[in-house]
């Protein structure tokens, strides 16, 4: 597969993962606040990109790997991703106005971190030759 459809299949799945992150945020946000609930839904969302990456995205790069190595592979790389994540996510929530600022933090949060999660799933996790 090409690059460019390979990461535009990434980024299918990873508006995916945002469906996950903003139901699972505010889902949790009455209970946790809206900056722990991030945390989780952060968490979930990367944890349905894994499986849909894993079988959609990057199928032809499967290897020996155990699923739960493979797992938690995915999900330790994605702490570059998730850190650009969520600062774009905490900036728009402290500095933004607008109605629906959570979403609009998850949304540039994903953005930020889409290239990161994108090098680190393909050549660290999924192992895919340059």
């Amino acid at each position: 597969m090409r690059l460019g459809q390979e990461f535009l299949r990434f980024a299918v799945v990873g508006v995916v993962g945002l469906g996950v992150d903003l139901a699972v945020l505010y889902a949790s946000a009455w209970l946790l606040g809206w900056y722990a609930a991030r945390v989780l839904s952060f968490t979930a969302a990367a944890s349905a990109t894994w499986w849909l990456n894993r079988r959609y995205t990057f199928q032809a790069a499967a290897d020996d790997t155990s699923v739960w190595t493979q797992y938690s592979r995915y999900m330790v790389s994605m702490l570059g991703g998730a850190a650009l994540n969520y600062a774009a996510y905490a900036a728009v929530l402290r500095w933004s106005e607008l109605p629906g600022k959570a979403a609009l933090g998850v949304a540039a949060g994903s953005l930020a971190g889409m290239t990161a999660n994108y090098l680190s799933a393909r050549y660290l996790v999924f192992k895919r030759p340059s």
